[in-house]
């Protein structure tokens, strides 16, 4: 099993000893898809999965989802969350075992889903069912002194429930200056780029792990699908995700990174349970 380039309470110190004084923000990948993204004034959680529950669930399967990489923290410790999202219903993204603990520990914390899932979010964690906040494509909702916009995202195709509400979301972050779009689990789709060129993206969060029918999983985007995305919609950094976490469903980073430096994309690749930051990559606001 990959060490984790920090964990538990060496991650916790390394956390607070980062945490930006200033107008910059930090991004910590926790794994999977899951980030810590920090500013001065706010702590969020993206589809965080912290714990062994679909190792678990999957043990004596045809389907094993054996771990890769160390666990970086338990949810039970970060009890400094402001903001946590779930961009779609599967576990990685939307597990309990990860944010029961992480709610109990942070009271006052805010819950962003997509509004398709909210009876499958409250029925899951067993929560009232009108405490999340819902966000479908085309609507945006502004807390704890950020915004954040609802975007499409296509696991493998962009579906709606029969309201016309999307079940598998991407969000946009405006965070300060900064303006950061964690892509959920996505494939390309007809009208991506002209859906996301407007925000002028300073950090792209993108999943490469592909998709192979022999997986018997939803695909997502592979390594070079990844990155001429981020450049086709002009985003500063991008950071890859979604791999080294289960042995049947992972890739190497590096299509992606060939794919990157062949257009002069630039990128930041990440262990599990390190970060990086808009003034360590040498960021300008875009906006």
């Amino acid at each position: 099993m990959k060490k984790a380039f920090l964990k538990d309470q060496k991650f916790l110190e390394a956390v607070k000893a980062s945490r930006p004084s200033d107008e910059n923000i930090a991004v910590w990948w926790l794994g999977q898809s899951g980030f810590l993204v920090q500013s001065r004034d706010v702590s969020i959680l993206l589809d965080p999965y912290l714990s062994d529950s679909l190792t678990e669930k999957y043990s004596k399967t045809d389907k094993p989802h054996v771990r890769i990489t160390e666990q970086v923290i338990d949810s039970k410790n970060l009890d400094f969350i402001d903001l946590v999202t779930s961009s779609h219903n599967h576990t990685d993204h939307l597990d309990a075992s990860t944010l029961n603990p992480l709610f109990t520990v942070n009271p006052s914390i805010q819950f962003i889903i997509p509004e398709a899932n909210r009876d499958f979010v409250s029925n899951r964690l067993k929560c009232d069912p009108s405490w999340p906040i819902g966000l479908n494509d085309n609507s945006k909702v502004e807390c704890c002194g950020i915004k954040i916009y609802g975007v499409p995202a296509a696991h493998e195709q962009v579906d709606r429930d029969e309201k016309g509400n999307c079940l598998y979301m991407g969000y946009i972050l405006k965070i300060g200056n900064w303006t950061v779009y964690h892509s959920g689990d996505t494939m390309l789709f007809d009208g991506i780029q002209n859906i996301l060129s407007p925000f002028k993206i300073d950090i792209a969060l993108l999943p490469i792990n592909g998709k192979k029918t022999e997986r018997r999983v939803a695909g997502n985007l592979n390594g070079q699908e990844a990155a001429e995305l981020a450049k086709a919609i002009g985003t500063s950094c991008a950071i890859p995700c979604h791999y080294d976490m289960f042995e049947f469903n992972t890739e190497t980073t590096e299509l992606f990174e060939a794919t990157a430096n062949n257009i002069e994309q630039a990128y930041c690749i990440l262990a599990n349970g390190e970060n990086t930051s808009t003034d360590m990559l040498s960021l300008k606001p875009r906006n």
